[in-house]
């Protein structure tokens, strides 16, 4: 008899979605046919990716949203069901799967092109609701963020992180633990010029902690401590085999919010979801790659002294 699931420490919320990636020696021309030199199909959607980073690091993990009763909904589901993330939460539902045409190119560059699927959204149900009562996190995406005004009305003491590196409309970034956009969507969002200025924004408007993704850069973050605000620019992790980006910043969350869950000071949750991200970047989609505990703690190792 197999033991009962464990009680999520984290639910991951949002979009789940099937991507199919190829990769091109550079980008086609109209009308041009490209013969591609890889290609795979694999499970996406920023929420659904921070889930298989999270249960890769044995964190326990669940994942809430909708797949269509299609066969790339179930594809999609049984993914993230074998990477154990606890799917009870992600129903299937009349309707289309997103899915998602990406085009790598040989720098590991990326285009992106999306279907929005057919399906209704997220609402925050009674199931789900009972699993962040017991929960320490809850991160979402900009399609998991609709269930945040009921969360905050519910009394639910669950912390919130946001990807936000999608538009959310409306977006309050109250109560957010942790506001965690890319450093374009930060700067658009706060209307700032600079880094320094889009962090304190963000931290004004609400959020406790402010981590702004800048992809080869590494990551930015800023928070208040002692009635003080204090800020952190952490270098990303040397990629010796860049072949994709597609879903770093998705890998970066994920290994974040596991750091935190520890916890761990925020220089270090950094500098290991730094190295998770890199990590994702060496296979064509966004989580074949992804590290476990044992593999994570070697990437962060020292290397010996000659």
């Amino acid at each position: 008899m197999s033991d009962p699931p464990r009680r999520p420490a984290v639910v991951c919320v949002g979009h789940a979605a099937l991507d199919a990636i190829v990769a091109v020696p550079r980008l086609p021309q109209p009308d041009e046919r490209l013969p591609a030199t890889d290609g795979v199909l694999a499970g996406g959607g920023p929420a659904a990716t921070a889930a298989v980073a999270l249960a890769r690091l044995g964190v326990p993990v669940a994942f809430a949203g909708r797949v269509g009763d299609d066969p790339a909904g179930s594809f999609v589901r049984d993914g993230l069901d074998q990477e154990g993330v606890d799917v009870s939460m992600l129903d299937v539902v009349v309707g289309a799967t997103p899915f998602t045409a990406c085009l790598v190119g040989p720098d590991g560059d990326r285009v992106l092109l999306p279907t929005p699927g057919s399906l209704p959204p997220i609402e925050l149900t009674e199931s789900l609701r009972a699993a962040l009562e017991h929960a320490t996190w809850l991160h979402v995406d900009h399609v998991g963020a609709a269930i945040l005004p009921a969360v905050r009305a519910g009394g639910l003491s669950v912390r919130i992180s946001v990807d936000g590196g999608n538009p959310i409309p409306g977006l309050a970034l109250d109560r957010i633990d942790l506001y965690a956009p890319t450093l374009t969507a930060l700067l658009e969002l706060t209307g700032a010029a600079d880094i320094e200025t889009g962090l304190r924004a963000a931290l004004d408007a609400g959020a406790r902690l402010v981590v702004a993704t800048d992809g080869a850069n590494g990551s930015h973050a800023a928070w208040v401590e002692g009635g003080a605000v204090r800020s952190i620019h952490v270098p990303a992790r040397p990629v010796s085999r860049l072949v994709s980006t597609l879903g770093a910043g998705d890998a970066f969350h994920g290994g974040l919010v596991a750091a935190l869950l520890e916890p761990r000071p925020i220089e270090d949750a950094l500098t290991r979801a730094n190295a998770v991200a890199a990590a994702s970047t060496r296979a064509l989609d966004g989580r074949s790659a992804l590290p476990d505990g044992a593999a994570l703690a070697a990437l962060l190792a020292p290397e010996p002294v000659a």
